[in-house]
């Protein structure tokens, strides 16, 4: 059985077989509908049923609650249609330009910037050419099937200088398949398989709202792609980057950003630290980052957001900005970096 899938307010319409989610159909059909970790457990993908009926795969309930699901939303990265769709996704796009694409890649340097995030560069085939939105996040295909997702921290237009690579900003995770490798045995000259690019992380550039950008940890990697191309594009729309860490060390490219706003007049940036030590010496602004921005913005609805970093920021900064900041839950973009024991869960 087939199905049409109708996404409002755009008119979009595609086609889902039975057997295949909503928004694999989407995105196999060229139709960007929002999502990040495809997994059931960021709620990235959740937009308003319409009419019709689907059937939920696993999920999170903090992606989709009981209550969200008898009030008609659903998770098109874990739904499947069983009738005619009409959904409301007000962020769908056409990802036609950019195909999705597997490649082998060069490991050709590991750079320590903190205790616990490494930063990568990964050379990508010569001979391919490999098109991405900045904020776009690419698969690490593992030989035991599984895969690990890591966004690129580069905006695309850095791949026309000198050696075509992508950087990636990589937590360490104790224990983790993947990170305990990055941080113990990788070494350069490495070759790994990559699927990308992915997500539906990216500058909405029809809109001349002014910019909150939130990090917290290495969600600044999208962010910082972000700043690049807002750079290059030469965008002067008004942007404030708030990056949060625990201690003054997880702000591991503080010095790059604050060279950024020395060049870029339009760009504030404050850094807040949660859980600062009497040796650390901070001075800053202290307490939750996703909070410091509604203190200095206590009415969002003429702005834009883009938030990046665990799950608990990201989903805190949603409920907060859109109930008491008063933000159009459209205008808030968001990347959750979901862990493997996140997904889990589910």
């Amino acid at each position: 059985m087939r199905f049409n899938i109708t996404v409002q307010p755009s008119g979009r319409q595609f086609e889902a077989a039975g057997d295949e989610t909503v928004l694999a159909a989407g995105l196999r059909q060229g139709i960007g509908l929002p999502y990040g970790c495809k997994d059931g457990a960021c709620g990235s993908c959740k937009c308003k049923k319409i009419s019709g009926n689907v059937t939920h795969g696993e999920h999170q309930s903090k992606a989709l609650s009981a209550e969200e699901e008898a009030n008609g939303y659903v998770l098109t990265c874990c739904a499947t249609a069983h009738s005619d769709l009409v959904l409301e996704s007000r962020q769908v796009v056409d990802v036609g330009q950019f195909p999705v694409k597997k490649m082998p890649v060069r490991v050709i340097s590991l750079e320590k910037k903190s205790h616990d995030v490494m930063l990568v560069k990964l050379q990508l085939p010569a001979n391919d050419s490999f098109q991405f939105h900045a904020g776009q996040y690419i698969d690490f295909l593992l030989r035991d099937g599984s895969r690990r997702s890591y966004s690129m921290a580069n905006a695309p237009h850095t791949l026309a200088t000198g050696v075509q690579a992508v950087e990636l900003h990589i937590r360490h995770m104790p224990g983790g398949k993947f990170t305990d490798h990055v941080f113990g045995a990788m070494k350069e000259k490495e070759i790994q398989r990559v699927e990308g690019p992915q997500g539906s992380f990216f500058l909405r550039e029809d809109s001349d709202k002014p910019l909150v950008l939130l990090a917290s940890g290495t969600g600044f990697a999208p962010i910082k792609a972000l700043i690049e191309h807002l750079q290059h594009k030469g965008i002067t729309r008004p942007a404030t980057l708030y990056w949060g860490g625990r201690r003054p060390a997880d702000l591991y490219l503080h010095d790059w950003v604050v060279a950024q706003v020395a060049q870029m007049p339009n760009l504030r940036y404050v850094p807040v630290i949660s859980d600062a030590l009497p040796e650390d010496g901070w001075q800053g602004r202290t307490g939750f980052v996703h909070r410091a921005v509604l203190q200095d913005f206590p009415d969002l609805s003429g702005h834009q957001v883009y938030a990046c970093g665990a799950p608990i920021v990201v989903d805190s900064a949603r409920a907060d900005y859109i109930s008491l900041g008063h933000l159009p839950e459209e205008e808030f973009f968001a990347d959750s970096f979901t862990s493997e024991a996140d997904k889990a869960k589910a």
